[in-house]
């Protein structure tokens, strides 16, 4: 399960965060009533989000700096002595 987003689309994993947010939403619910099998269960998912949020931002930045135009910061900067 932990290297299964790298193939996804930027779309898809928008998507596959949604329903994990749902999903670790219902966990916490289940957690505070007390019906929870598995409570390394909550600590698994909340990873899979991190890594989904990782993924988006690593597109997200990737789409901005195919966009970007040079800054002309990158000049050469001439240095004054007196």
């Amino acid at each position: 399960m932990r290297n299964s987003f790298k193939n996804l689309s930027f779309q898809e994993l928008k998507a596959k965060r949604e329903e994990l947010g749902r999903k670790y939403m219902d966990l916490r619910f289940q957690m505070v009533i007390g019906h929870v099998d598995n409570p390394l269960q909550r600590r698994d998912m909340r990873r899979q989000i991190a890594r989904l949020n990782t993924l988006i931002h690593q597109h997200e930045t990737s789409a901005d700096q195919s966009f970007k135009k040079p800054s002309k910061k990158s000049a050469k900067k001439v240095s004054k002595k007196a």
